[in-house]
């Protein structure tokens, strides 16, 4: 290279990142044709980390702080460049800078329903999502499995693989919890605390660590949900047969009114209410002596005979002749009543 080439070369002699904010996980700093100049500054803030690479080698890392590039602070690239001296001439080399805050509120949820065992139902299949946060713990192995080349990487490039990893393991969450799915609404951290364990080795796997997870809400389909309501009203019903049915009453009560003012038919819904109230009160007697000890046997009671007075007997025979004068007994109908009040005659 001659003297003016050298000279029309741009150096660099400060390196350094601000994030914008936009979810930027890796940055490479723009080369283009520029070199590194010896003892250069890298500045390398909180929250970051810088790889520098070498003809697409990872060679050094460095941490939060102010750097002078130097053989003594680029040992691994010194090694591979083969400097055996204090380098005198800039240098070519990528640096790569990762984000090592923790990406906080990331969403997870089950788009079709998720099959697990339970204790109680046997087969439960439910929806859940909830958030979780991760950040960057080996840039390295980042860099090698996912980033690659590219001049940058965020948040959103990851976002699907990793929440595939939250609902891969979700099942296995549940099974390792132990808790049947009726309680899980009241042991979200026992949950969200095992579907992090579940999780967390792919995370590790590609360079990330799995700081939190959370469980914001469990759900059943809606024809499970039905099912479940029943099995809850059966279990009322079996504590206190009366008051359950004293309180779907009351229930009833404001609807029959509302019918009846839209023109509902009100004789229709008193009819309805009087035989859901007598059913009711039918039930809850079943039910209250259903659950009394047996009484004793008791020897049967004959029923008592039914006497009626000479002029009550003639009074109605009149009335049933009538009823047959006008058609609306038969003579057979006749002389079988009038038989039947012949034998109780006093």
């Amino acid at each position: 290279m001659g003297l003016f080439d050298f000279i029309k070369k741009q150096f660099i002699d400060v390196i350094e990142w601000t994030e914008s904010g936009d979810g930027t996980v890796a940055w490479r700093y723009p080369m283009a044709d520029q070199e590194i100049q010896n003892g250069a500054v890298l500045t390398v803030r909180e929250s970051q980390v810088a790889v520098f690479v070498n003809e697409g080698q990872i060679a050094d890392v460095f941490g939060p702080g102010r750097h002078t590039l130097t053989t003594q602070t680029l040992p691994l690239l010194t090694n591979l460049k083969n400097w055996d001296k204090l380098f005198a001439s800039p240098f070519k080399s990528d640096v790569v800078f990762f984000s090592t805050r923790q990406q906080l509120d990331q969403r997870w949820g089950t788009q079709q329903p998720v099959t697990v065992r339970d204790k109680d139902f046997g087969v439960v299949r439910f929806r859940a999502f909830g958030n979780y946060g991760w950040r960057v713990v080996d840039p390295r192995l980042l860099m090698k499995e996912v980033v690659g080349t590219r001049d940058t990487y965020t948040v959103a490039d990851l976002d699907g693989q990793l929440r595939g990893f939250m609902l891969q393991h979700l099942s296995d969450a549940v099974a390792q919890s132990g808790v049947a799915f009726l309680d899980l609404a009241a042991n979200q951290v026992e949950f969200a605390a095992q579907l992090k364990t579940a999780t967390a080795p792919e995370f590790t796997r590609i360079g990330l660590g799995l700081e939190t997870v959370t469980l914001q809400n469990v759900s059943l389909p809606e024809e499970l949900q039905k099912i479940l309501d029943q099995k809850i009203g059966m279990g009322m019903i079996g504590q206190n047969m009366g008051q359950f049915m004293q309180y779907q009453t009351a229930q009833a009560i404001p609807k029959f009114a509302e019918n009846a003012g839209q023109g509902g038919g009100l004789a229709g819904d008193a009819m309805g209410l009087g035989a859901g109230m007598a059913m009711g009160q039918t039930m809850a007697q079943a039910m209250q002596q259903g659950l009394q000890p047996p009484a004793a046997a008791a020897a049967p009671v004959a029923a008592p005979v039914v006497t009626l007075k000479p002029d009550e007997i003639m009074a109605t025979l009149e009335k049933l002749a009538d009823l047959k004068a006008k058609g609306i007994l038969t003579e057979d109908e006749f002389s079988a009543k009038k038989t039947e009040l012949l034998k109780k005659l006093v």
